[in-house]
């Protein structure tokens, strides 16, 4: 078996990273493992200071986890002003792709237009947007005519939309992105955890000077001592601000975000579209491999920081109405969707504004004792809040930072051309496992699908696609702890595959059992938990009460 990466966040060797954490003087921990505070770490371990991140669940269990998986410039907020922004974030896009091309897969956007006019007025505030995001002449956009849809999305219904434009974005795992990022902070020094949820900030003399975490598993309490305090808890962020400041002002308007997912059969398109709602807001149409999802719903949660938000039926049937409006196919119902997930986005409030009006820009605070904290952003534009976080942090320390040392050095599994379907035909060649699981595996690890495929590429479950491998691969390289960390955010079967997610609960429980040393009990708790949260996942598809 070949050795696991270097860039690992081991679960069997959690005890000996709370050792690390209470034995070290940090320069900056930094609470929050979402895609905000795993690009803090990253971009902090690359200037040479001694980080450490702690996550109250699992890296990327809130926000980084439920969003529409798209590195994308945000062309809607070049309406709202937001100039800044949509040219900050289009020209990340490209800096993601060279980072982790696995994880930026180029995919073709599809804007239907119902006349010329239209077209021509979409096609203006495209032309901006590129030459903001420095795009290159192979990835500028087209225009479609009748005929070309008929070739290229026979879907589209043409007699309604004779038209349309196609651009390039970015498909992302943005999970996985998260795990990246933390490994390569590892890699250079960071020390992370993951169910370790920051109880207290400490202070000295009146200045932050570290904290007090609980590990979820011992319940070990652990104080990680650091100049600096990083807040990047997302939705928890005014949580995490209470621990210093117990009557802290609001700062946040959340948002929940809803998807759901439908067979690809049912909806064959070959694109990604944008698609009007009757609320005259726009969604995604995303095909990726067995399914087709769509999202986002953009209305405002008052219940607080929840870690599963509900979708409800409501959420549904608004993401399912537009369907048969733009496309030529049967309408569907909620008991037609396979998989779904909500998340909660933290944006800054603005008096007066609904959430789909409110700019997502980043901002950053530091209190009187030294807590920088963050809220707001986009996913595209994590590693820039990084840098930007970094200079506050310097501050704080009261000296200038090194520069970032080998900053574009790919990600754990980036180090490829970005073709996938050649890293998918050798990993066939290699391993001998079928092509369909060669293409979800190099979307998921990159280069690393064949170190994975090597601990274990026999099915969990016959007919199915989830490999033995992968939850050793998540526990000793991905730091998963628990059989919600494997389902959900390391194969990411709840989300994209069907047929696996419900079959493989109990199979994935075990395995991880033989290697953490889980009864027979935690065990059926194990698959017991995932099977819940599954149900809860699609709960909107019975009935309404009459």
């Amino acid at each position: 078996m070949p050795p696991a990466s270097p860039a690992a966040l081991s679960t069997p060797d959690r005890a000996r990273t709370l050792d690390a954490l209470e034995r070290e003087h940090f320069d900056c921990v930094v609470v929050g493992g979402g895609i905000t505070g795993a690009g803090v770490a990253r971009e902090a371990a690359l200037r040479g200071l001694r980080v450490a991140l702690l996550e109250a669940r699992d890296f990327a269990a809130g926000t980084s986890s439920r969003s529409s998986k798209l590195i994308h410039g945000g062309l809607r907020y070049l309406a709202m002003g937001d100039v800044t922004l949509v040219r900050d974030t289009a020209l990340e896009r490209k800096r993601v792709f060279r980072l982790a091309p696995h994880l930026a897969e180029r995919r073709w956007m599809l804007v239907p237009a119902r006349s010329q006019a239209g077209l021509l007025k979409f096609r203006a505030g495209l032309t901006t947007y590129e030459k903001l995001g420095a795009v290159e002449e192979a990835d500028r956009h087209r225009n479609w005519d009748a005929g070309d849809l008929a070739r290229e999305e026979p879907l589209l219904r043409r007699d309604r939309f004779p038209h349309a434009c196609i651009y390039r974005e970015y498909l992302t795992d943005d999970a996985r992105l998260v795990l990246a990022n933390l490994r390569d902070a590892a890699r250079r020094g960071a020390v992370a955890l993951n169910h370790a949820p920051v109880t207290g900030i400490t202070l000295e003399a009146g200045r932050a000077a570290g904290v007090v975490a609980s590990c979820g598993a011992s319940g070990r309490s652990v104080r990680v001592r650091a100049r600096c305090v990083v807040n990047a808890a997302g939705p928890w962020v005014e949580a995490v601000r209470r621990l210093e400041t117990p009557g802290a002002p609001p700062w946040l308007h959340l948002s929940k975000g809803v998807h759901v997912a439908v067979p690809a059969a049912r909806l064959p398109l070959r694109q990604i579209a944008i698609l009007g709602t009757a609320d005259k807001r726009s969604i995604f149409a995303i095909p990726r491999g067995d399914i087709v999802f769509l999202g986002t719903t953009d209305t405002s949660y008052g219940h607080g920081p929840d870690p599963e938000p509900p979708v409800l039926r409501e959420d549904v049937e608004y993401l399912l109405e537009p369907l048969p409006r733009y496309l030529a196919i049967e309408p569907l119902r909620p008991a037609d969707c396979v998989t779904a997930w909500a998340g909660l986005r933290p944006l800054i409030a603005e008096a007066g504004k609904k959430p789909s009006e409110l700019s997502r820009r980043d901002e950053i605070a530091r209190s009187p004792s030294g807590v920088v904290t963050i809220a707001g952003g986009k996913l595209t534009g994590y590693r820039k809040m990084g840098v930007e976080v970094l200079a506050r942090v310097a501050e704080v320390l009261g000296r200038a930072l090194a520069p970032a040392r080998d900053e574009d050095t790919p990600l754990p599994g980036g180090d490829f051309d970005g073709d996938l379907e050649t890293l998918a035909q050798h990993l066939v060649r290699a391993t001998g496992v079928d092509a369909r699981s060669a293409a979800r595996l190099v979307r998921l690890y990159g280069t690393e699908a064949e170190l994975v495929t090597a601990r274990g590429r026999e099915p969990l479950v016959a007919d199915t696609a989830v490999l033995a491998g992968e939850v050793d691969w998540a526990i000793d390289v991905e730091g998963a702890l628990d059989a919600l960390d494997v389902v959900y955010r390391r194969t990411r079967a709840a989300l994209y595959d069907p047929d696996a997610r419900r079959v493989i609960a109990l199979p994935v429980a075990q395995r991880m059992a033989a290697r953490l040393g889980w009864s027979a009990e935690q065990t059926r708790e194990q698959a017991r938990a995932v099977r819940e949260r599954l149900d809860a996942d699609l709960a909107f598809r019975e009935e309404k009460k009459p």
